[in-house]
């Protein structure tokens, strides 16, 4: 196998050839490590690369198959963090100028834990824009990260650093995080798999407001199978996180989807959530990823009914947020701050308490209506996004979003509408590519689930990703 093979081999496989001795994990990594300082340079997917430890686990996984030790799903593959989630003795900037000092992490996030004890090989921190503040990734500190598909557009946000590696083969797995579609947003840009997993499914230990939660951990891949064996290394409750106390096992598949015959499966579309428009070429395959379904099948439903997406009091729950926990920085930091994040902060400022519970009460109107959805169906399916990726220097709190050449307001209402609901209904949700735009550039549908279904969901997805492949493309290299 040549080092660009192996570079877009799936990580499941890469896993297995290093378990069977066909690969030495080293041999890996130094391929990874090569792709990276190649690719660095032009597209800015690292806030920093664990060159020597990644190497020095890599000697240690090589050593471990040779002793003939127990050996874990992920053993031996690189998998990078984004700067948002701790890793032992790297500092977590946060994509911020006021964490650019940042101390070593004294420990590993509990999911950094859990991978590693599957076998994975930390290779680097992936870039956020600062505090995972918007759907494009770039911050003061750390400069424009690029989508490898084309380098003058947007690889999304926040988790745009991890997905845009692992669309360039600079590592196969990235963990990224998900407030308000920072997984499935980058996904779909780059033209990768992202998961935000059911609320509680995967502990979440960063957060500051753990019982008002709405932000999730989830694995970006160029597979479904590799994001569902990430995705399962991480579930499990955790104590610092509340919502994953339940202990129940949540990796359970539905007897009707083990095969490939989707008869009595039911699945409801929406081609629009509060966005105005959705562009033609999104459009036209959602409709082929649906009709693909159905020809498995499937009975495929368009929703029709009037929702209220509560697209204002989402925006009174986020940017009342940041006006919240930005606060203290505002005196010694705000001429290095972002300002997107300053805008975020003002607008955040004007809401009252008042606002903010009514807020909360709509948050849980929305989850109800979500649930007597899926009482009718089994799925939910929408496009990812309403248009391929945005151009890089897109201001996120300014800029009206153009769809087919018609201002749509600004991204959250023009372009990635259909995500951030889901975050606040806790449902789990799966981003996939759906085909190629005009442009040439990735779209993606999003598939969502009952509580607790994400097995379910992504094995939706896998047949999706058969009837219509997708990993066997891949973009440019600089």
């Amino acid at each position: 196998m040549n080092e660009q093979d192996l570079l877009f081999t799936p990580a499941t496989r890469a896993a297995a050839m290093i378990r069977q001795g066909r690969l030495s994990a080293l041999k890996y990594v130094e391929a990874v490590l090569g792709a990276i300082a190649r690719e660095q340079p032009r597209l800015n997917t690292f806030v920093e690369v664990l060159a020597d430890d990644a190497r020095r686990e890599a000697k240690a996984a090589d050593a471990a198959v040779r002793a003939g030790e127990k050996l874990g799903p992920l053993h031996g593959v690189p998998v990078h963090i984004k700067d948002l989630l701790d890793v032992k003795g790297v500092p977590t900037r946060k994509g911020s100028a006021i964490f650019a000092d940042a101390p070593p992490a004294e420990r590993d996030d509990v999911l950094v834990e859990r991978l590693r004890a599957a076998g994975a090989i930390i290779i680097g921190k992936s870039t956020t824009p600062e505090f995972g503040n918007k759907g494009l990734t770039d911050s003061p500190p750390h400069g424009i990260t690029r989508n490898p598909w084309n380098t003058a557009r947007t690889s999304g946000g926040s988790s745009g650093g991890a997905a845009a590696a692992v669309a360039a083969g600079l590592g196969p797995l990235g963990l990224g995080t998900d407030g308000a579609g920072s997984v499935r947003g980058p996904a779909a840009c780059c033209g990768v798999v992202g998961l935000k997993p059911t609320l509680g499914t995967v502990p979440y230990e960063a957060t500051a407001d753990a019982f008002g939660n709405n932000i999730f951990a989830g694995p970006l891949a160029r597979t479904v199978t590799d994001a569902a064996v990430m995705h399962a290394v991480m579930t499990g409750g955790a104590p610092a996180d509340p919502w994953s106390l339940k202990g129940e096992d949540r990796r359970a598949l539905s007897p009707r989807l083990i095969g490939s015959d989707l008869s009595g499966v039911r699945i409801g579309f929406l081609r629009r959530c509060h966005n105005p428009r959705v562009a033609a070429d999104v459009e036209a395959n959602l409709e082929a990823s649906l009709a693909a379904w159905a020809a498995m099948g499937a009975e495929v439903e368009e929703i029709v009914e009037e929702i209220d997406w509560i697209e204002y009091e989402g925006r009174v729950l986020y940017q009342g947020g940041f006006h919240a926990s930005c606060g203290p920085f505002l005196p010694r930091w705000q001429n290095q701050m972002d300002p997107v994040t300053l805008a975020f902060m003002e607008r955040g400022s004007h809401f009252t308490l008042a606002d903010f519970r009514t807020a909360q009460f709509k948050r849980t109107a929305l989850f109800r209506a979500i649930q007597g959805l899926l009482a009718r169906y089994d799925f939910l399916v929408t496009p990812t996004a309403s248009r391929t990726a945005l151009p890089v220097e897109f201001d996120a709190a300014n800029d009206e979003v153009e769809v087919d050449g018609v201002k749509c307001g600004i991204t959250r209402q023009g372009w990635t509408a259909y995500q951030y609901p889901f975050n606040l209904t806790g449902h789990p949700a799966l981003s996939l590519p759906s085909g190629f735009g005009a442009d040439g550039l990735p779209t993606a549908v999003q598939i969502v689930g009952a509580w607790g279904a994400e097995t379910d969901v992504l094995r939706l997805g896998a047949l999706l990703e058969q009837a219509r492949p997708w990993a066997q493309h891949r973009p440019p290299a600089g």
